[in-house]
């Protein structure tokens, strides 16, 4: 398979490279991410997000952070500020069930199929538009997309030089520098880009520190037929450890406080804290992308990818048994000790490759043809390893105490078609054959050795009522493996999931109004929902719940109210039920709120621009209350909350000698409120991660 893929390669880029050059050659559209993005009139619930939107608040903050505003959207950041560890759920879905690719290649990790931002800090400065489908979407690559998918696209092609460097700093110590820049097209052909940052910042959370850095490289040859695009780009965090969160009674005490690194004395007080409680990860992609273009109406894509992750968090133990660590118990004088105090170090060292495809043709504007898809496979051992222990026991060095290996294959094809009845009617189809093995080795008593074959139609049609309103219906089912977690953590076998997804919208485009309102129906067999647990790494752990439903609203709306006033708001009103969640500890079944899954919830962004280089923006928030359960305990219930951040932004071209300056200041949270955006429970006991109160950015950008 590998020389066949190399060969294909080797041979389009010869014939990039033989072809006779015209007096004028024409740049080449890149249409890398085409296949696995929903386009303007397909009938699918969607927004683009362009490079000036994600630009206007990027300070730092990680990715999720930045699509907060967005409908149906709830985002937490466990150091309480956007930077480090942060999540994102759409439609009550976590980010296990949130696709994510970068050029149409998975992100999503395969065993636990999130998607760790941290790993990748500041790479929106990377990014060129980004497109966020709700429900099961268009068919993509990688893991399943149960409450959404999140489709990223690197920085273009940049015909003309230029160097940018940006600089911000704001509250908790926090800053960011980068460096880029574009060479602009050389020899008529080439371009490069590249970029180099940094950030650190000590978070709103005791000790909850960022130590982050990134690069991205990219050059591009290309001509009026071809275009071959390398790329390499990663990210090497040291995060403290802040995934604990906090009890009700420290949340209103002391929200700050992190149980992380806590040295205890015999009657649990803290008397100390271990300094290097940290989590310390290095991953890097490397991506080699060929686009070709046959004709007007025949476009080839493949790519080629290379993912390499390794690293560790390491934690201070205190009053460990031996037998968990393989250790032997001691005599000391005739004293029997059976536990030690210990630093540990949990390992991952993993390996993702594979390759993507897609063959595009249309014709006259009226017929669409995507046929594509992903052979890709994941290779990761874990391993621990005990550092330093007060009592030994009759170990070496480095003692390791377990290892395990995860091997995942994932295969899918899938062919689109769009089909254009007349200028009123277009229809679309949509079928991907997804083939996934797992197996572990040394993982559980009994390992995983497993494969599911998943078949996932999708069809809609699109009616054009005039040139400012269409509708759309749509049908998408959805298939999902179990992850990791699932297994270790389940009591029963867990199940595959699947997903009935009805959609039904109405989007109006005009000169000053652009509305779309969309209702949808996902119905679910076997969904795996989060119980509201925690494992002790910080994972939430989740469970089969049978026969679970959610139906819900969504309205975005994009208006020009009066010259230089724009307002953008959205709400989201749902209904997520269980039907007939079993419950364990009283042997019954019962119709239950679904966790994590807020009925309501509303943003806005008012944007007022006085003069074309000044801009003052308003952001809101609402997030009604949700359960940490799916049993309705009323010590569960994760209050609503609203928050709002002031924006300002102004810019000034051929200022001091330099050709374009812009100073960004955010003021987040700006009446103090104090509150958590997410939780868990341990037991009966709720457990908190709070955000910050009023917290503020400034940024400069200097382009040159």
């Amino acid at each position: 398979m590998k020389k066949v893929i190399f060969l294909l390669i080797s041979i389009l880029a010869v014939n990039a490279f033989s072809q006779t050059e015209k007096d004028s050659i024409n740049q080449l559209k890149e249409v890398i991410i085409q296949a696995t993005r929903a386009q303007k009139n397909d009938p699918f619930t969607k927004t683009d997000i362009s490079k000036s939107e994600i630009e206007k608040r990027n300070l730092g903050q990680d990715i999720p952070v930045l699509l907060n505003f967005l409908p149906n959207v709830v985002t937490t950041s466990d150091a309480g500020a956007g930077v480090g560890y942060t999540g994102i759920r759409i439609r009550g879905s976590d980010a296990t069930r949130v696709n994510v690719t970068i050029n149409g290649i998975p992100l999503n990790d395969s065993e636990s199929q999130a998607t760790y931002w941290v790993n990748l800090p500041d790479f929106a400065s990377s990014t060129q538009s980004m497109q966020l489908q709700r429900g099961v979407g268009t068919s993509t690559n990688g893991a399943g997309a149960f409450g959404a998918s999140l489709n990223l696209a690197t920085n273009g092609i940049t015909e003309k030089a230029d160097i940018q460097i940006h600089n911000s700093f704001g509250s908790f110590n926090t800053h960011k520098h980068n460096l880029q820049f574009h060479s602009g097209t050389l020899g008529e052909h080439f371009t490069f880009s590249g970029r180099l940052s940094t950030i650190q910042s000590d978070g709103y959370i005791d000790r909850a520190s960022s130590d982050l850095k990134s690069f991205f490289l990219s050059g591009t040859y290309q001509n009026n037929k071809t275009m071959l695009k390398a790329m390499a780009f990663g990210g090497h965090e040291i995060t403290y450890q802040s995934w604990y969160g906090v009890d009700e009674a420290t949340f209103n005490e002391n929200p700050t406080f992190n149980y992380a690194g806590a040295i205890y004395d015999d009657a649990w007080n803290v008397v100390d804290y271990y300094d290097n409680q940290v989590d310390d990860y290095t991953q890097t992609h490397y991506q080699l992308h060929l686009n070709h273009s046959f004709n007007a109406n025949l476009n080839a894509t493949m790519a080629l990818h290379y993912t390499k992750g390794f690293g560790f968090y390491e934690s201070y133990k205190q009053d460990q048994d031996f037998s968990d660590y393989g250790m032997n118990s001691l005599d000391v004088d005739g004293t029997i000790i059976n536990s030690t105090d210990l630093i540990r170090q949990k390992w991952l060292d993993n390996d993702f490759y594979g390759m993507t495809y897609s063959l595009r043709y249309s014709s006259l504007d009226k017929f669409k043809l995507i046929i594509g898809g992903a052979l890709n496979q994941y290779d990761g051992d874990h391993f621990g390893e005990v550092i330093w222990a007060r009592y030994a026991s009759d170990t070496e060095k480095n003692h390791r105490y377990y290892e395990n290996n995860g091997l995942k294959t994932d295969f899918n094809t899938f062919v689109k078609v769009n089909y254009k009845i007349s200028d009123k009617w277009q229809l679309f189809a949509d079928m991907q054959m997804r083939n996934v093995f797992y197996k572990t080795t040394d993982f559980l008593v009994d390992d995983i050795d497993t494969n599911w074959l998943f078949f996932n139609p999708k069809m809609g049609i699109t009616y054009t009522i005039n040139d400012k309103n269409n509708l759309y219906a749509s049908y998408a089912r959805g298939n999902k493996e179990p992850i990791r977690d699932d297994f270790e953590y389940a009591t029963e076998t867990p199940k595959a999931e699947k997903l009935d997804d009805f959609e039904l919208g109405w989007r109006y485009n005009s000169d000053k109004v652009k509305l779309q309102t969309n209702a949808y129906f996902m119905k679910y067999k076997d969904q795996l929902v989060l119980t509201g647990a925690l494992s002790d790494v910080g994972d939430f752990i989740r469970a089969n719940s049978g026969e679970s439903y959610r139906l819900g609203l969504e309205v975005e709306a994009n208006l020009s109210l009066v010259k230089g006033l724009h307002w953008q708001p959205n709400i989201s009103v749902s209904r997520n039920e269980n039907i007939d969640y079993y419950i364990e500890d009283t042997d019954t079944y019962s119709n239950t709120t679904i966790s994590y899954s807020p009925d309501f919830i509303a943003g806005s962004n008012l944007v007022y621009m006085p003069v074309d280089n000044l801009q003052i923006a308003l952001l809101s928030k609402y997030v009604s209350s949700q359960f940490m359960s799916n049993i309705e305990l009323e010590s569960s219930v994760l209050d609503s909350y609203f928050t709002t951040d002031l924006h300002l932004q102004w810019q000034k071209d051929n200022l001091f000698g330099v050709k374009q300056v812009t100073f960004t200041g955010m003021l987040n949270n700006i009446f103090n409120k104090k509150y958590a955006s997410n939780g868990y429970m341990w037991g009966t006991t709720p457990y908190y991660f709070p955000q910050a109160g009023t917290n503020f950015l400034l940024g400069v950008n200097l382009a040159f």
